[in-house]
């Protein structure tokens, strides 16, 4: 590990926090220079790593009562936006891993402190696998499952699998409510298989690899529910947010980040390209002109709503009110348009540069493999407007905003 990283005094901001955005945006050039070793390694290098854990980044939303930062819902998504103009496989696994860090205010003080008092740690899981099953047993579970998306885990310290619980005939464990009860199970890396499955378009280096358990007993105080108030320990407004809308402004913050660098990369570009059959540079292009004023707005403009409702959020978080309906829809609506937008803005930087666009060693050509990789992602989907559009005419969506 470098040694002027952990001796290096953290940034502060006025109100005497750390400035996790400083932090972050510190990192960036070292975190660009490695973009190329983390695609070849298919995994966020050991040093990098170091890095990010010297900056405590990978413990900004852990609870200040186990030593974390419990920042800001804002400060995260600008920190991911910060690391993913730089890199945005880096910028994915560090989302991932403060998503899944969100589970230490869900549990009982003392696991939470075995797993986050390493100061190399790292939770990473990937979504619900139906098949997965906890059996119900004394003093925890025996669980059996795969699951997949596990991005980071080739440099995680722990791991968790989402599974439904079942009795011992493999009977649904059904709640007061007479709903099937789920369980997310924790233990340490060492004890799942990973497959590598990870040859994709984009975001190579996030290792998003396959994991199993067979017949893996997990005591009840290594087990969690994501937003479970029964479970939960910590009162902090942070962890009044649900998980999964967390993870949202974390996706978006990776999608703006990605496409400010390539518009930018393309504007400097522009400054001395002459296309084919010109004598001028493409900046005095008026389609050029036209289409960089256009993605500049989209830009703006996306980032500038989902800023203010990631900020409404955190306010009715810190009143600890219900979120209204209509405020959920808004957010919803700001989180899948900032990726959608995102993703216009890349298109056109890409295919404005033309073949400049295409070569590896260039600006572009990574981020436009991982921007259109983040992209498929779930909070990206054309449906959320769906859900959305449906609360905000009084029609109920169901759980989907």
């Amino acid at each position: 590990m470098d040694q002027g990283v952990k001796e290096k005094p953290q940034a502060r901001d006025e109100a005497g926090s750390v400035d996790w955005v400083a932090q972050a945006r510190a990192l960036a050039p070292t975190i660009e220079a490695a973009a190329a070793r983390t695609e070849q390694e298919r995994a966020v290098p050991t040093d990098i790593m170091d890095r990010l854990h010297g900056a405590g980044l990978f413990r900004m939303l852990v609870p200040r009562s186990l030593g974390g930062g419990e920042a800001s819902p804002l400060a995260f998504m600008e920190v991911l936006e910060a690391i993913a103009a730089a890199d945005g496989s880096t910028a994915w696994c560090l989302g991932q891993g403060l998503g899944c860090s969100l589970v230490a205010a869900f549990l009982d003080p003392k696991i939470a402190h075995e797993i986050f008092d390493d100061p190399k740690a790292v939770v990473a899981w990937g979504p619900t696998n139906a098949t997965a099953k906890a059996i119900k047993v004394d003093g925890g579970y025996r669980a059996t499952g795969k699951w997949r998306f596990a991005s980071g885990s080739r440099r995680a310290t722990w791991v968790g699998g989402h599974c439904n619980v079942v009795d011992a005939d493999g009977k649904p464990v059904l709640n007061r409510h007479g709903k099937p009860v789920s369980r997310t199970l924790l233990f340490p890396v060492g004890k799942v298989k990973l497959t590598d499955v990870w040859q994709v378009i984009g975001l190579k280096g996030t290792g998003s690899d396959d994991y199993e358990v067979n017949d893996l007993f997990v005591p009840d105080a290594y087990t969690s529910w994501r937003d479970s108030e029964p479970d939960r320990r910590e009162r902090g407004p942070l962890y009044n947010i649900p998980l999964l809308t967390a993870y949202g402004m974390g996706f978006s913050g990776i999608s703006l980040g990605l496409a400010r660098a390539m518009l930018d990369a393309f504007v400097v570009l522009a400054e001395k390209k002459v296309a084919g059959g010109s004598s001028a540079p493409l900046r005095e292009n008026a389609v050029i002109q036209s289409g960089v004023a256009q993605a500049e707005g989209k830009l703006r403009s996306s980032r500038a709503f989902l800023v203010e409702m990631i900020e409404a959020t955190w306010d009715s978080a810190q009143r600890g009110e219900p979120y209204p309906l209509k405020q959920r829809a808004l957010l919803r609506i700001a989180i899948t348009g900032a990726m959608n937008q995102a993703l216009a803005v890349a298109d056109f930087a890409y295919q404005a540069a033309g073949t400049n666009a295409i070569f590896e060693k260039g600006p572009l050509e990574r981020r436009f493999r991982d921007i259109h990789t983040v992209s498929q992602q779930g909070q990206a989907h054309l449906a959320n407007f769906e859900f959305a559009g449906k609360a905000l005419l009084g029609i109920d969506p169901g759980h989907r905003v």
